[in-house]
């Protein structure tokens, strides 16, 4: 087994294994011995960390969010303005959903009606986390207005949270039907709800 330095990175390690697991696999289908098999952790370092499966997955959902995030906050700090940015964070949502990377996909379309029934902790965790994107959403609809990119678009934290959802709702409708064509609507859609021009 490779050494892994610190305590921190141990915990840390724990989540990026469970991730790609989690994504194939969900919540439930995923056991604990497969997780600690595939980090080569043994039981005991796992419940160091982690008090139960649903506090691991409450941890997992934060990651996940963490590092989302962060990917967004890059996104959207590209230059440009509003409105290309803002279109640029929607063709990444679409070449992840779509593309060939299975990592690459959504972990709330994944775990979202799976979890919410089972555990407030991870429903919260998805609330929190979902919230902080389209709040990131709003930011930048708002300087879209500002810089008149946007000029038509209505109320930002209502579109952004209509936005939002039709993105979550076209990915779940691509697993679904195996194919692209939900994205591609989904895009027509917000260029739509936007005042952008459709592409040609």
């Amino acid at each position: 087994m490779n050494a892994i330095p610190a305590t921190h990175d141990v915990r840390k390690h724990i989540l990026d294994v469970a991730y790609p697991l989690m994504l194939r696999k969900g919540f439930t289908g995923v056991g604990l011995a497969e997780v600690l098999s595939t980090a080569q952790v043994p039981k005991g370092s796992f419940y160091h960390y982690f008090g139960s499966k649903e506090a691991f997955g409450e941890a997992v959902l934060e990651a996940y969010f963490s590092d989302y995030l962060l990917h967004v906050d890059a996104l959207m700090a590209q230059p440009g303005s509003g409105a290309q940015r803002l279109i640029a964070y929607f063709e990444d949502w679409r070449e992840a959903q779509t593309g060939s990377d299975p990592e690459g996909r959504c972990l709330v379309v994944k775990l979202g009606a799976e979890v919410c029934d089972l555990s407030e902790p991870m429903r919260a965790a998805l609330d929190r986390g979902t919230g902080a994107v389209i709040a990131r959403l709003a930011r930048c609809i708002e300087r879209g207005r500002a810089d008149g990119s946007l000029a038509a678009a209505p109320d930002p934290q209502t579109t952004a949270r209509t936005l939002y959802q039709n993105w979550i709702g076209a990915s779940l409708l691509a697993k679904i039907q195996r194919g692209s064509e939900p994205m591609v609507q989904a895009m027509a859609g917000t260029r739509l709800l936007l005042g952008l021009p459709a592409q040609s």
